[in-house]
């Protein structure tokens, strides 16, 4: 990172609002975590605009993407490549600039910083070394869909993306079953018909969902229902587009009696292993499997 970038190279410290120069302040030396727009350009903060304007060093992603919203506002800040295929040669060099005084300034393609993003390792690097981190908030494409989705908000669960090969997927979807709050994934396009099926299997076929995509851009769309309504319709959809976030409702509270559980036990171990029994019995009721699987052996110990 050459002093180019520094005021000290010439570099105009402003940012452009309604065709008006704002001067923007320096700043003080921290690495400023800085949430941009996830479609939207009009979606940025002032805070965020003042900030990739006076900071010394801009890192991101993708320079290409990056400086669209930089041509947007007008501002001259130079912006550096910072990514996972390059992170062991410009990291160090970002925490030297730290070393020296300098304010440096990460920003991902879209979003906020760190949120399934290679920006997480710097961050770490730059508290463990003791440097001061600043967040600079602003849109986040989880909290976006999570409050158009109709879902209950009052706790949730950022899951980030699912494995691609479906075992994996599915597996991950059975550890997260009984989690008592909305889960948000990130998905593809291409697998949004194969996570749906999955999660009707896995999580139950009456859960409550919404396919959030392309969130705050021209062509937004929410699409909800339970997850077996929706992984059919995607089933027939031919070329799904767009940058998707998956929401799932949390399992519905289920008052199951003593009697009715040692029924349901009894019915599935008859023609399934303990285990497997268990298993099924814990997505039908909401109850914890181990429980499940425990009550069931004691059941079986019981003298006829």
């Amino acid at each position: 990172m050459s002093d180019e970038t520094s005021s000290e190279g010439g570099k105009q410290r402003s940012y452009r609002l309604n065709n008006a120069a704002v001067p923007a302040r320096p700043l003080e030396p921290a690495l400023y975590l800085v949430a941009t727009p996830i479609g939207n350009l009009g979606d940025i903060t002032l805070r965020a605009l003042e900030t990739l304007a006076g900071a010394d060093v801009l890192a991101c992603e993708d320079t290409r993407v990056t400086r669209v919203l930089l041509d947007r506002y007008g501002i001259q800040n130079r912006p550096y490549a910072y990514h996972e295929y390059n992170a062991d040669e410009v990291g160090p060099k970002l925490l030297q600039a730290l070393a020296g005084g300098r304010s440096v300034a990460l920003v991902s393609d879209a979003g906020t910083p760190l949120v399934s993003d290679p920006g997480y390792r710097l961050a770490v690097q730059a508290i463990e070394a003791g440097y001061r981190v600043v967040p600079i908030p602003g849109a986040s494409a989880p909290l976006a869909a999570l409050v158009g989705s109709g879902l209950p908000n009052d706790a949730f669960f950022f899951a980030g993306f699912l494995p691609a090969k479906d075992k994996a997927r599915r597996d991950r979807l059975a550890a997260l079953v009984e989690v008592p709050a909305t889960l948000i994934f990130f998905e593809s396009p291409h697998r949004i018909a194969a996570t749906l099926k999955a999660g009707a299997d896995v999580l139950g076929a009456t859960r409550k969902a919404s396919v959030c995509r392309e969130l705050t851009k021209t062509f937004e769309e929410f699409r909800r229902g339970t997850l077996t309504d929706l992984a059919a319709y995607y089933a027939g959809v031919d070329n799904v587009k767009g940058e998707i976030v998956l929401l799932v409702a949390p399992p519905e509270e289920v008052t199951t009696t003593e009697a009715d559980v040692e029924a349901l036990l009894t019915d599935l171990s008859k023609t399934m292993p303990t285990a497997k029994a268990s298993a099924e019995a814990a997505r039908l009721t909401g109850l914890s499997k181990r429980d499940l699987y425990q009550r069931l052996l004691e059941m079986k110990a019981r003298p006829e």
